[in-house]
């Protein structure tokens, strides 16, 4: 018996010393890759932001970090703005604001009045993106837009002329739509039908309609549904509608019509 005790005893020091060792193991892996990680993220959105100014071609192939990097430098500008005035707030690095998470402290968010696009929180402040020909002209401003589809939160960037009515380019670039229906949202020829559409009507209110019927797609505020997808579908419309609006970007909008751009 006290030999089956101490075989169960070893067998039970070698299974935790095994556990302690694969923690700390795993732990320092995670510590040691997060630099990398975090650097491969902020890669990734600057290279959808170039995208979505039509800076760089992601159709072409792989594009280098290089590249991506000197391009993003040489022709972009963040800057944080405060949603509720559209003043821009001169004290926080843009490049370094981490808006997703300032949408998760009671401190530095807040719950929308109206959640047409079921974000739940929103930060006081939002990154908007100058994007600048070699001159120094304003060619574009971007702003991050998301809202919930069918399955996910789906997180895009909507590029505008400096008209702050004229659709460059809505890109996704984080979405867990169903593949081939919703996820169709990066499809490039379903992307390519908001180049030249109008946001707002002559009144200025937001015009945007992603629909089914082929009319009024081919007018200047329309765009083709997504076919088998219409949860999804919803789901762009209603981030548009949301982030468009009042609680969202309108006074930065409102500020940019009115020579805010500079």
């Amino acid at each position: 018996m006290a030999s089956n005790k101490d075989s169960f005893g070893r067998t039970l020091f070698v299974v935790v010393g095994l556990c302690l060792i694969c923690s700390i193991f795993v732990s320092t892996a995670a510590v040691l890759l997060k630099p990398t990680q975090q650097e491969n993220k902020l890669l990734d959105k600057q290279k959808f932001i170039l995208e979505a100014a039509n800076l760089i071609d992601t159709k072409s192939g792989k594009v280098s970090k290089d590249v991506v990097l000197e391009t993003y430098k040489k022709y972009v500008e963040a800057k944080v703005i405060e949603l509720k005035t559209g003043d821009e707030v001169t004290d926080i690095n843009g490049d370094t604001y981490d808006q997703q998470k300032a949408s998760r402290d009671p401190a530095t968010s807040v719950v929308p009045e109206h959640d047409i696009a079921s974000v739940k929180r929103i930060a006081k402040n939002a990154v908007v993106y100058l994007v600048r020909d070699d001159a120094g002209k304003v060619t574009s401003v971007i702003l991050p837009v998301h809202g919930y589809g069918l399955w996910s939160t789906m997180y895009a960037f909507l590029a505008l002329e400096p008209d702050m009515n004229t659709i460059q380019n809505l890109v996704y670039y984080n979405q867990g739509e169903t593949p081939g229906l919703g996820g169709e949202v990066e499809n490039p020829s379903w992307k390519a039908k908001w180049q030249g559409k109008k946001l707002f009507d002559e009144q200025g209110n937001i015009a945007i309609t992603v629909t089914k019927n082929p009319a009024v797609a081919e007018t200047d505020h329309g765009v083709d549904a997504l076919s088998g997808a219409t949860l999804t579908s919803n789901g762009v419309q209603h981030s548009l509608t949301f982030w468009l609006g009042d609680e969202g970007f309108a006074r930065f909008i409102e500020k940019a019509r009115n020579g805010g751009l500079s």
